[in-house]
């Protein structure tokens, strides 16, 4: 993807930009009934009883203004609920929400849409038969208002709670394994050069959330060699760490070439950060565990929905290369950080409870099942997660219990 359509595809998702796009058609469709009445004759005119729009007009605005209003509020209370209860992480799911978005521009646009007539309504410039694409207009707003409401009720009764959240993160992490480039490696991540290489810096600091290969691509043709990328999306970009390497000398325009292919930002974001919702979903888990919350059938959701992220990305197939992409060569995702981004948060903080302890193990062994590659790193993992359970538990029918199973599990495995 290049960087412009990425900015355009964010653009898309701003809260005020659907919004926008209603009003203007509310607008004009307020409008085009004054410049259109003169394809509805007048003897029709007479038989259809569009005296009635001004009072319905009157209805919408003052309504329309109030349920804005209460979309509004439930939007940000949903907000700061996920914000203080959840993790602040997960929000930018909650305002990425096409649904809700739909809601606010409908409601809005229908409040526009009633003021922009009862304007021009003041001023008689529809006249009769304008009336009459007015009063048209009216009841297709109407209609698709009710059918938005109807939509939004549903919604707004799981916006925002703890299994929509977690359902969010996950589904945002599915999409983002699509555009993986490569498989998982199940070593550490490589970032191996050879001492003559030429080294790229970024000279703002911030996180990358976006590289475009094409422009690296373009990049690579005009020096001759290959681009090696050493820096992901979701890592921190910094003049002391090298965004790529090559072997080709590049001039000035080249390296600043390579420096607008990465999109730097403050904050981290899903769409091509697959180990960023693992982050989140190890946040959510760490938080339902903490004392004051003591919700183990969080934890065990988000150790569900993580698992079934990292089958994702293990039996991911990558799309074969394109000429858009070629002479850019991409590292592979580190599969032992990713179940440390995981599951050490809920190792940690979940010690103590057995039932996290058993979810955690048979979590890690159907890992290993699906990708036989893996059953060293989810070994480590699991006896790391047993040794922290056993110094944590109470009682040592517990320790017993899960040790038993990590034995049964993992024999099973050598």
């Amino acid at each position: 993807m290049r960087r412009w359509q990425w900015a355009l595809q964010l653009l898309t998702r701003r809260m005020w930009f659907r919004a926008g796009l209603f009003c203007v058609f509310a607008v004009a469709l307020a409008l085009a009934s004054a410049f259109a009445g003169h394809l509805i004759s007048y003897d029709l005119a007479a038989k259809i009883g569009s005296k009635s729009v001004d009072s319905i007009l009157n209805l919408l605005a003052s309504s329309m203004l109030a349920v804005t209003t209460f979309s509004l509020t439930a939007m940000v209370q949903a907000y700061s609920g996920a914000t203080s209860t959840i993790t602040p992480r997960a929000v930018q799911l909650l305002v990425d929400d096409s649904t809700s978005q739909n809601a606010l521009a409908t409601f809005l646009g229908s409040f526009l849409f009633a003021i922009v007539g009862i304007i021009a309504l003041s001023t008689g410039i529809y006249g009769e038969t304008g009336r009459v694409i007015l009063f048209g207009g009216t009841i297709f707003v109407i209609g698709l208002i009710v059918i938005t409401f109807l939509r939004w009720i549903e919604h707004v009764t799981r916006f925002g709670r703890m299994a929509d959240t977690i359902a969010r993160v996950e589904k945002a992490a599915a999409q983002s394994v699509r555009g993986m480039t490569q498989r998982l490696s199940f070593a550490a991540f490589d970032t191996a050069r050879p001492d003559d290489a030429v080294l790229v810096h970024h000279t703002e600091i911030g996180r990358i959330t976006h590289v475009d290969l094409a422009e690296l691509s373009d990049v690579a043709d005009a020096a001759g060699a290959s681009v090696h990328v050493l820096s992901l999306p979701g890592m921190l970009a910094d003049p002391a760490h090298p965004l790529v390497w090559t072997k080709a000398s590049l001039d000035d325009q080249q390296v600043e070439q390579v420096r607008e292919a990465f999109t730097i930002q403050h904050d981290r974001a899903f769409d091509h950060d697959p180990r960023f919702a693992l982050v989140v979903l190890g946040e959510i888990a760490s938080r339902a565990l903490s004392p004051a919350v003591n919700d183990p059938g969080t934890a065990i959701a988000v150790i569900e929905a993580g698992t079934r992220v990292l089958a994702t990305m293990l039996r991911h197939e990558p799309k074969e290369k394109t000429a858009d992409t070629a002479g850019v060569i991409v590292p592979r995702i580190a599969f032992p950080d990713l179940i440390e981004d995981l599951f050490r948060p809920i190792a940690r903080d979940g010690a103590a409870l057995i039932e996290v302890g058993i979810r955690l193990q048979k979590a890690l062994a159907t890992l290993s099942a699906i990708e036989p590659q893996s059953t060293a790193r989810c070994r480590t993992e699991a006896q790391d997660a047993l040794s922290r359970a056993c110094a944590a538990f109470t009682s040592s029918a517990d320790a017993d219990a899960l040790t038993r199973l990590h034995e049964q599990l993992w024999r099973q495995e050598s």
